[in-house]
């Protein structure tokens, strides 16, 4: 008995890598992690021992959150 996969959203569905992340938010690591430490930028997922990613989507979506706060 399998399941079936859950749909995923429209859009490309991938961890992105801290140089990523910079590149899309403009922000540096250590704005990005201040900001995830006040709770207020998508938190790693944790890839191994020394690794960690981001959740494309969740970027995305936190990027479009800013731009609809624009007004």
């Amino acid at each position: 008995m399998s399941e079936k996969p859950v749909p995923l959203p429209a859009g490309e569905h991938r961890i992105l890598r801290r140089d990523e992340v910079e590149i899309k938010t403009g922000f540096k690591r250590a704005h990005i992690y201040h900001l995830m430490k006040a709770g207020k930028f998508p938190k790693t997922i944790r890839l191994g021992i020394r690794a960690v990613g981001w959740d494309s989507l969740e970027i995305d979506q936190w990027i479009a959150e800013r731009r609809s706060e624009r007004g």
